[in-house]
């Protein structure tokens, strides 16, 4: 009796082990190259771009994979109407020895199907914010808790031509702005003492307003008046 193909078991019975780990390997490097693009359209700066590619330099196809869907995560117009695919396609391309041997993959629906969904696995994995008793936390794709709901309010900051830069989140709690990390311990890097808290386009990051003074929070949570 013949076997029922579906997509759960589509990868274990039906995929060649060589090949999806060479499609991976093609496709990282095709969204690797997406997100050049995206910082030389938004920056203009090679320097931005070249660090970005110094931080994966030596990295593993799979750790890879982990920081540019924190990249996309933090920076989600990178993205912005790209066709996924189109990227597997490229990356089709780069794995196939002929045209005729490209044209069967990219006309096996099944096949495409298949790594359609691995890459939004892969790369399309996004944080939430969400609301307990009134209160707002923050959740990875997995569900993991990156911030207690214990905020009146949160505002991710979105680092459009950053090279892999973990910036804390904007929060607000009993009425006075500051800034915690979304690690999972609720870490403190500016003490709620703000007024208002906005972000910058450039380092310092964020601006600040304490008791009718204007300043910026540096990286260690210091204020400095302007």
């Amino acid at each position: 009796m013949e076997k029922t193909i579906t997509q759960e078991n589509f990868e274990s019975t039906y995929t060649d082990e060589i090949e999806v780990a060479r499609i991976d390997k093609f496709v990282c490097d095709e969204m690797a190259r997406q997100i050049h693009r995206y910082i030389k359209a938004m920056s203009g700066s090679k320097q931005i771009m070249l660090k970005f590619e110094e931080s994966m330099a030596g990295m593993s196809v799979e750790e890879k994979e982990v920081v540019i869907a924190r990249y996309i995560d933090l920076n989600r117009k990178a993205i912005s109407g790209l066709d996924l695919k189109i990227v597997l396609a490229r990356a089709m391309a780069n794995y196939c020895d002929t045209f005729a041997y490209l044209i069967r993959l990219v006309n096996d629906k099944r096949k495409m199907a298949f790594y359609i969904d691995r890459m939004k696995q892969k790369y399309l994995q996004f944080h939430e914010v969400y609301e307990s008793d009134g209160h707002f936390g923050m959740k990875d794709s997995h569900g993991r808790v990156l911030l207690s709901p214990v905020y009146d309010f949160l505002r991710t900051c979105y680092v459009y031509v950053d090279d892999l830069k973990s910036l804390p989140v904007i929060a607000q709690k009993d009425g006075k702005m500051g800034l915690v990390m979304p690690d999972g311990h609720d870490t403190v890097v500016a003490d709620f003492v703000y007024d208002d808290i906005s972000l910058r386009d450039e380092s310092p990051y964020f601006e600040a307003v304490r008791d009718g003074q204007t300043g910026v929070i540096g990286a260690d949570g210091s204020f400095t008046a302007l």
